[in-house]
C-alpha cells in the first residue's frame, strides 16, 4: 500500500462549483497501490491482517456483483498468498467487465447465490465459511464493505495524513456506503468536520457510522449529530443525473475520474452543498476520492452516456 495518499489542488474545478481556487483539495485514496486501489484497501490492511495473523487462509466476503470491496479483498488475498471467496447476489452470465473481470484475474473463487436480500446473502456467506471449515480450510468472513470498527481503524489514519497536509480543513467529503469510511475520519476529526453523502448501499447509514466509530472515539458520537446528505437518486447502484454531471465537470477541470456508484454521487452532494451554503467561499474542502474506477466499465448506464458523447 503506497501511504501517504497524495492530496492534490483542485482549483479549476472549486471555481466552476463556486469556490475560490485555493478552497478545494482531493485526497487521492484512489493511488493507494494495490489492486486498483480505493478506500477499501484501508479497511483491509486491519481486517485481512488480523484475519492472516489468525492463521485465516481464505478470505470471505459479501458485495454487488461490480463490489469495489469484493475486488480489493481478492487483491490483498493475492498479496498475503491466501484464497478468496466472492459471495455475490444473481447468478453468472450478466456483465463481466469492470471489477469482474479483475475479481477473475486476481484468482477469486465466486460464489453466485440468487436474488436474495442483504441478510441472506450474509446467511450465503456464513454457510460458505461454514463448508470451507467442514473441508478442513480455515476461513476468515470479512464484514460488507470491509466495514467495522476494526476496519474503520483505517480511516483515522487517514483523517491523521489530512491533518497532517490540509491542517486547516474546515470540511472532509466522502461517500458514505457501508459505514467504515466516514466512521474513522469522525472517530478523528469530529462530526461537525465531516460530511458525508449517502449513496443507498444501506438502509441505516448513520447508525452504522456511530457503531463503527463509537469505540474509536474519544468523545461520544450520536447518530442525529452526523452531517449526511442524500443522493441516492433513483437507488444504489443507478447513474442518476447528479452524478453524471459531477464525473463530466470533474473529469473535464482536473482530470480526474470517478465512479458513478460512490464517488460521483459525493462530488455531486459536495457541489449540492456549495449551492446551499453548507460549504462557503473561503472554507478549505477536501474531498476523499475512494476509487471505484474499475466499475464505471461494467456500469451499462455509464457506458452508453459515454458512446453517446462520442457519437
Amino acid at each position: 500500500m503506497t501511504l501517504p495518499s497524495p492530496v492534490e489542488p483542485a482549483p479549476r474545478l472549486a471555481e466552476a462549483i463556486g469556490l475560490r481556487p485555493e478552497d478545494l483539495w482531493i485526497k487521492r485514496d484512489d493511488l493507494l497501490g494495490i489492486g486498483g486501489g480505493g478506500n477499501k484497501v484501508r479497511k483491509l490492511e486491519y481486517t485481512a491482517g488480523l484475519a492472516h495473523r489468525d492463521g485465516a487462509d481464505t478470505l470471505v466476503t459479501t458485495g454487488a456483483p461490480q463490489s469495489n470491496h469484493a475486488r480489493l479483498t481478492a487483491a490483498v488475498a493475492a498479496k498475503l498468498g491466501i484464497k478468496a471467496v466472492l459471495v455475490f447476489p444473481g447468478g453468472p452470465g450478466g456483465s463481466s467487465s469492470g471489477n469482474l473481470v479483475l475479481d477473475g484475474l486476481l484468482g477469486a473463487r465466486i460464489v453466485w447465490s440468487g436474488e436474495v436480500a442483504a441478510h441472506a446473502l450474509a446467511e450465503a456467506a456464513e454457510n460458505v465459511v461454514a463448508e470451507l471449515q467442514a473441508a478442513g480450510a480455515h476461513p476468515a468472513l470479512i464484514p460488507f464493505g470491509g466495514s467495522s470498527s476494526v476496519g474503520a481503524q483505517g480511516y483515522v489514519d487517514c483523517a491523521e495524513e489530512l491533518l497532517g497536509q490540509v491542517p486547516d480543513l474546515a470540511h472532509v467529503v466522502v461517500a458514505l456506503g457501508s459505514g467504515g469510511t466516514m466512521a474513522g475520519l469522525v472517530a478523528r476529526l469530529g462530526v461537525e468536520r465531516v460530511l458525508g453523502v449517502d449513496v443507498g448501499a444501506r438502509p441505516d447509514p448513520a447508525e452504522a457510522v456511530t457503531t463503527f466509530a463509537r469505540p474509536l472515539s474519544p468523545t461520544p458520537i450520536a447518530a442525529k449529530a452526523l452531517r449526511i446528505r442524500d443522493q441516492i437518486g433513483a437507488g444504489y447502484g443507478t447513474y442518476t443525473p447528479e452524478a453524471t454531471d459531477a464525473l463530466m465537470l470533474t473529469a473535464r477541470t482536473e482530470g480526474i475520474i470517478l465512479d458513478p456508484t460512490y464517488t460521483g454521487r459525493a462530488m455531486a452532494g459536495l457541489i449540492a452543498a456549495v449551492k446551499d451554503g453548507e460549504i462557503s467561499r473561503g472554507q478549505t474542502t477536501v474531498f476523499v476520492h475512494t476509487g471505484g474506477l474499475p466499475g464505471l466499465f461494467g456500469h451499462p448506464a455509464a457506458v452508453a452516456h459515454a458512446e453517446r458523447l462520442l457519437s
